[in-house]
């Protein structure tokens, strides 16, 4: 099954950028996976098992810094074509 998620990332510092630029580069390494983003989020779309798994890779890797928040909204469809 295929999935689409948006994805925010904020981190609780005041050097935010580089953290979620950083992210968004990690997930971009992931060659099945769409990564698209834009001034609001971060949005991937591929098959579910590998996003949740490069997700959980790559959230357990940014909350090596301490106090960073996550907020993802996941829907069970390829939503890239409304992107």
């Amino acid at each position: 099954m295929n999935i689409s998620v948006d994805i925010s990332y904020y981190p609780l510092k005041e050097e935010f950028i580089p953290p979620i630029k950083h992210f968004i580069r990690r997930m971009n390494q992931y060659q099945t996976l769409e990564v698209q983003t834009n001034g609001m989020s971060t949005q991937v779309f591929g098959e579910y098992d590998e996003v949740m798994e490069a997700l959980t890779r790559e959230i357990k890797d940014s909350f090596n810094m301490p106090h960073s928040v996550f907020v993802l909204k996941i829907i069970n469809a390829d939503l890239q074509k409304y992107a």
